[in-house]
């Protein structure tokens, strides 16, 4: 199936130099942003909409997006996230009879850059073995000079604070208020599934701005908090380690997905360091250690908790999860706290839904403390 959105000429730039001559779709326009690529085979709607991927360039592998359209209930969060994306096919007409419009206008609609008609392998191989760096894409300047002095502006994503970018600017309600349990959650880009897998459980929410001081939390008397995915560098989240630290002096239920567990991390003391180029698809292996069993996982995460530093440290945290591709720690909980984390995404939007227990686990924490 041909786009029939106009194919006037743009230009994929990487920071090493490297550039792709492709097809235009979404706004005519130029955008900036760490470069990425998502191996998931569905689900462009959630992963243009998660907040994780504020501020990053998107490569989707798969060879067809906007095959099926655009709907409304498919979203993670109010608007597309990513800064751009770089695909083979950008595909306007759409077979799913419940769709709301085509990717084309839904580009124009959010403001969104895009090239397509290019080989998406290639830059994938390269953002493997170069690893993570910076990007333009540009369909109203061609000329390769002026592109890179813009992109040599473009500042890198290690010490970036986007959390507070893409949280909620006021606190909000979400679930049933006569509910058993009560969380708090602290907003750094939270996924809407993430919050309904919460609910689905009996548990009445109030989502929190991400710099939301303890106290303000506790005003809300919660049964237990919860830590949100997001984007951005962990290290830059000062105020959310200072945050994390008072809830587990209170030694208060804690549960945190991707960003939430490397905050965790921090806040136990340990480390988080850039990846090489990151994980972010929905056929990441992992096992979990307390009852052998592999996972198949949701992931989207660029930064990692360093292992030297948790095997330094075996004595307050323990790891409960590893990925089987490459060994990173994919899961902790702090021993002698009712506090534990995952890198991935059990709620699982798109992807399979393995590890969806976590939840349950974390509701049975929460009740047993209750």
């Amino acid at each position: 199936m041909e786009s029939t959105q106009s194919q006037s000429k743009a230009i994929l730039l990487l920071e090493d130099g490297f550039y792709l001559e492709g097809k235009s779709a979404g706004k005519i326009g130029t955008t900036t942003g760490e470069i990425c690529f998502n191996t998931g085979m569905t689900g462009y709607q959630e992963v243009f909409t998660d907040p994780s991927y504020y501020g990053q360039v998107l490569v989707a592998t798969n060879a067809h997006i906007g095959n099926y359209g655009i709907k409304e209930s498919d979203t993670e969060s109010k608007k597309i996230q990513i800064a751009g994306l770089v695909c083979k096919n950008f595909t306007n007409k759409f077979s799913r009879p419940l769709a709301d419009q085509d990717i084309q206008s839904y580009f124009e609609d959010e403001s969104i850059v895009c090239i397509y008609d290019i080989d998406t392998r290639e830059v994938v191989r390269r953002i493997r073995d170069k690893g993570a760096m910076n990007c333009i894409i540009s369909s109203e300047e061609l000329d390769i000079d002026v592109l890179k002095k813009q992109l040599s502006q473009v500042p890198p994503m290690d010490g970036l604070e986007l959390a507070s970018v893409v949280s909620t600017d006021e606190p909000y309600f979400m679930g049933e208020e006569s509910a058993e349990l009560r969380i708090a959650v602290l907003d750094f880009g939270t996924k809407r599934n993430i919050l309904q897998c919460f609910a689905d459980r009996g548990c009445y929410l109030k989502v929190f701005p991400a710099k939301t001081s303890y106290d303000e939390l506790k005003s809300f008397s919660p049964d237990g908090y919860f830590l949100s995915n997001g984007p951005g560098d962990p290290s830059s989240m000062g105020y959310a380690v200072s945050t994390i630290k008072q809830i587990l002096d209170a030694d208060q239920p804690l549960f945190g997905i991707c960003l939430g567990h490397q905050l965790l991390a921090l806040a136990a003391d340990i480390p988080t360091y850039k990846m090489h180029h990151g994980h972010r698809g929905i056929n990441h292996p992992v096992k979990n250690l307390e009852t052998g069993k592999c996972e198949i996982t949701s992931q989207n995460h660029g930064f990692g908790v360093s292992p030297d530093a948790i095997n330094e440290n075996l004595d307050s945290v323990e790891i409960t999860h590893v990925n089987l591709n490459d060994d990173t720690i994919e899961g902790i909980k702090l021993k002698g706290k009712s506090a534990f984390s995952v890198q991935y995404h059990p709620e699982s939007s798109p992807g399979p839904h393995d590890s969806r227990y976590l939840f349950d686990q974390f509701v049975e924490l929460v009740k047993s403390r209750k």
